[in-house]
């Protein structure tokens, strides 16, 4: 009976109905025990007592039921096997029909693509700040603003990170301006070739040794420092906390600053190519993350001011714009073309491989010997475990992972530095001698002697070798950026020749282009316009006489 003010009718029995129904219940089953007590039913079988010992031919009995029980196994096996076939073949055919719907949707996909992908490219289209004549402009302005201009190479290709049309152009600019160097990234080369850098460097301008913190959020040095503090007050050297070379850094501009009368204050811009280090140089002088630094290229766009101390105010700039003309190992070395899209992650990695030691890859990366850059990219993508659906290995995954490790501060490589270094056509002994001036160059030797002491190294054995292809070229004026094609350098045969004559000579073993013989090759057609030749006087021709320089096979010198 439903009650008023309930939506339910309720499931309560009065209990005179409920014991009537567990009394029909008891009799039920009292009646249903009694049917089966008269068939036999709920009787216990008797136990088979099998083949008494006194019947004749007992061992054949037994023989025959243990064969018939073996068949009766194997039948049942069979249809069990047979049952498990056919579920799989439904099952591949269900998945094959969903693979080749997948795929007609990723191509659709790939063909149409999404919204959110367009705005994008719409948005840095768009942006002014993107483009490389905004990147040249600010880069100027960079110049034109700062007292002191320091360029920061990466230790482990310092000749590669130098741009000659950079220091030329402030050679050129009035109002006294000085140039340093500062060699970065130091923890990632050995000890050996960072000496010997600096030493070829200190004879052209000043060089100062850095190992950036790489571990900056919003916090102070200090509190990292006391975070991963030793009992003895030590520095835990495997976390990337510590900075060196800053104090040096500071007290060798501060002394300029007070030494040269400019009211105890000097400016100074930092320029270089991208991802050697320039806001994590700020970040690590300034201790806190003053400035956006990261591994993909372009995260500066403008120059920003950070005042660093009383007497001394840094300026952040772009990266340099690189021109078309440098050769493909400089290029792919800072994937310049990669994210400009003018060149695939494969192709940069082939010509990486090109220019190192074969042996010091595979122990570097832990991967088996290889034929090609295809090779091993397979061999590394299943070594890292990227592996695509059925088991193939993610070759580009794997290529932009190994080109992220180049780029990045990550992976250790170094270049040996000139036996017998010599001064560029722009730079003559008067101004290495007037750019030096000012500077305490005595404490600035020691000063890094002393910071040589506190990084660690790696060993030699575990840093791969590379082949330096010398300054990359840049492009500072808008003029140079809207006129810039790629030159027509020399050939890849050419390269590799000029490689391997480099690579004799450091006991270098790279990747050779035969070995590259099994990789797929892109060959873009060129369509050429035949020459229209005209003669004035017609000109007699033996064809008899006319040798052939073709180097197609001729078949009559077998058959005559």
């Amino acid at each position: 009976m439903k009650r008023p003010g309930l939506k339910k009718a309720s499931k309560r029995v009065s209990c005179s109905k409920r014991y009537k129904i567990q009394k029909k219940v008891r009799e039920h089953n009292r009646k249903l025990k009694k049917d089966a007590k008269k068939k036999g039913v709920g009787k216990k079988m008797k136990k088979d007592i099998g083949v008494p010992n006194k019947a004749p031919f007992k061992e054949d009995i037994l023989r025959e039921a243990e064969q018939r029980r073996l068949k009766l196994e194997e039948e049942k096996e069979k249809k069990k096997l047979a049952k498990q076939q056919q579920r799989a073949q439904k099952r591949k055919k269900e998945n094959a029909a969903s693979s080749d719907r997948d795929t007609k949707v990723k191509k659709a996909r790939k063909e149409l693509p999404s919204q959110e992908d367009l705005v994008k490219q719409m948005v840095k289209q768009s942006d002014p700040r993107n483009s490389k004549k905004h990147f040249c402009s600010e880069l100027n302005k960079v110049i034109d603003a700062s007292d002191v201009i320091i360029e920061v190479l990466d230790a482990r290709d310092p000749l590669g990170c130098r741009c000659p049309q950079l220091e030329e152009a402030v050679l050129k600019r009035g109002g006294n301006k000085k140039l340093l160097f500062l060699l970065n990234k130091i923890d990632l080369v050995p000890k050996e070739n960072v000496e010997k850098w600096l030493q070829c460097l200190q004879l052209e301008f000043p060089a100062v040794a850095f190992k950036a913190s790489t571990q900056l959020q919003d916090k102070t040095v200090q509190e990292k420092k006391a975070r991963f503090a030793t009992l003895n007050g030590v520095v835990d050297q495997t976390k990337g906390v510590a900075c060196y070379g800053g104090g040096c850094l500071l007290q060798l501009l501060g002394d300029f600053a007070n030494g040269t009368g400019r009211g105890g204050s000097v400016k100074v811009g930092l320029v270089g190519f991208p991802n050697v280090g320039k806001s994590s140089l700020i970040n690590s002088l300034k201790g806190m993350r003053a400035c956006n630094a990261g591994v993909q290229r372009g995260i500066t766009r403008c120059f920003q001011d950070v005042h660093i101390s009383k007497n001394v105010k840094m300026v952040d700039s772009p990266g340099i714009v690189a021109a078309q003309s440098n050769p493909k190992a400089a290029m792919a070395l800072r994937s310049l073309q990669v994210e400009d899209k003018q060149e695939t992650v494969l192709e940069a990695v082939r010509t990486l491989l090109k220019q190192c030691n074969k042996q010091q890859v595979m122990l570097q990366y832990n991967v088996p010997d290889f034929r090609n850059s295809l090779e091993f990219l397979s061999f590394f993508a299943k070594k890292r475990g990227f592996l695509q659906k059925g088991g193939f290995p993610n070759t580009e995954l794997a290529a932009s992972t190994f080109l992220s490790d180049w780029t990045g501060a990550k992976l250790s490589y170094h270049c040996k530095a000139p036996e017998k270094p010599s001064l560029p056509p722009y730079l003559s002994e008067d101004i290495v001698t007037e750019m030096q001036k000012g500077w305490d160059l005595d404490k600035l030797r020691k000063s890094n002697e002393e910071t040589l002491r506190s990084v660690k190294f790696p060993n030699q054995a575990s840093s791969i070798i590379l082949l330096s292809k010398g300054p990359t070229a840049g492009v500072l004026s808008d003029s140079d950026v809207v006129e810039d094609k790629p030159a027509q350098g020399p050939t890849e045969e050419e390269e590799m020749e000029g490689s391997c004559a480099n690579q004799e000579d450091d006991g270098v073993e790279a990747v050779s282009d035969a070995d590259e013989m099994d990789e797929p090759q892109i060959k873009t057609p060129v369509t050429k316009e035949p020459a229209k030749v005209r003669f004035q006087v017609p000109v007699p021709v033996n064809i008899l006489s006319s040798v052939q320089t073709d180097d197609a096979y001729d078949f009559n010198t077998d058959f005559k």
